[in-house]
């Protein structure tokens, strides 16, 4: 008989953003972090050589790339290789991937049917899967160690059903990643089945060993409560088993993407929090989206701009 969620109470919701501090004042402040750049700052265009050159010269050497098959087509062998060429040749090491959150229809933008490991329908959960699998299966020609992936969609509800869903999937996920060397990180969301709390109380009651999370800071903000409050409530059930941390900003109200310090995250609070990670080596990945526009910058501009926004979060980091 499968585990079902029972929302027990658990140590970092019995008392809310108190036990949170409390935590903290517990985890002296002392992990390092490693500088990475998301790819999906240009989701909307392919992940070519010249682009990585422009990457390089801005300063990053190391990336996660987002699976969109418009941006990077992880299922084509020669398109692969000349990623993998090309990290090379600049010095840029893979980090991290970012599993497709849906089956790409258009070759030149993000688009398509979206994919969920919680589909209740068994052929497209099925379909949803194989896609993942074959992202993870890069690893075989472009080794890399971490793949974050999504539990649904930006609004699943936290169905039985789709939770049963979610385990069937990731028992042969995880399983999948294990042998290709990489471990599966999952992110919280704004959506039910990616609270943070939910997501901990499912690894914990499934007992699929293995499974790490990866805590977007930006996601976390659009939290429910204070707004004081928020990045604490979220973090706290996550922290023991965070692996990476996604770093961006928004304005409290949508999932903007924005560069750190051009939104309302309270950063000389965010930043100790961050750092009580037992990880001593995180990976703090720059998640940031593409301008868009003919008042747009060019994309070297853009990335001189992620690269000043990183290295002040970088310093005070320090």
């Amino acid at each position: 008989m499968r585990p079902t969620l029972a929302m027990k109470a658990l140590p970092w919701d019995t008392s809310g953003a108190i036990q949170s501090r409390r935590k903290i004042l517990v985890c002296e402040p002392k992990a390092t972090m490693q500088k990475v750049l998301s790819t999906y700052l240009f989701v909307s265009r392919k992940l070519t050589p010249e682009l990585l050159a422009q990457i390089k010269e801005s300063g990053f050497s190391a990336l996660e790339i987002f699976c969109s098959r418009g941006h990077f087509d992880y299922g084509s062998k020669q398109e692969v290789e000349a990623v993998k060429s090309a990290l090379e040749a600049y010095r840029l090491t893979l980090n991290s991937m970012h599993a497709p959150t849906s089956r790409d229809l258009s070759a030149t933008r993000e688009s398509g049917t979206p994919l969920s490991i919680c589909e209740i329908e068994r052929v497209r959960r099925i379909e949803a899967m194989d896609e993942l699998k074959r992202a993870i299966d890069v690893a075989e020609d472009l080794p890399f160690s971490r793949m974050v992936l999504h539990m649904g969609g930006s609004r699943e509800t936290a169905d039985p059903r789709k939770r049963d869903a979610a385990f069937s999937s990731l028992e042969h996920l995880v399983l999948h990643a294990h042998h290709a060397g990489v471990t599966l990180a999952m992110e919280n969301t704004t959506s039910e089945m990616g609270d943070p709390a939910y997501l901990r109380a499912f690894v914990d009651e499934t007992r699929l060993t293995g499974l790490r999370f990866n805590f977007d800071i930006g996601h976390a903000h659009l939290a429910d409560g204070p707004a004081e409050e928020r990045l604490e409530k979220s973090f706290a059930p996550m922290r023991d088993l965070v692996a990476s941390i996604h770093l961006h900003d928004n304005h409290g109200e949508k999932d903007e993407h924005l560069p750190p310090y051009d939104g309302t995250i309270d950063w000389s609070a965010a930043i100790p929090l961050l750092k009580t990670t037992p990880v001593e080596n995180i990976p703090v990945v720059l998640e940031l989206k593409e301008k868009f526009g003919a008042d747009a910058p060019a994309a070297a501009e853009q990335l001189s701009a992620a690269r000043a926004a990183f290295d002040r979060f970088a310093d005070a980091w320090n």
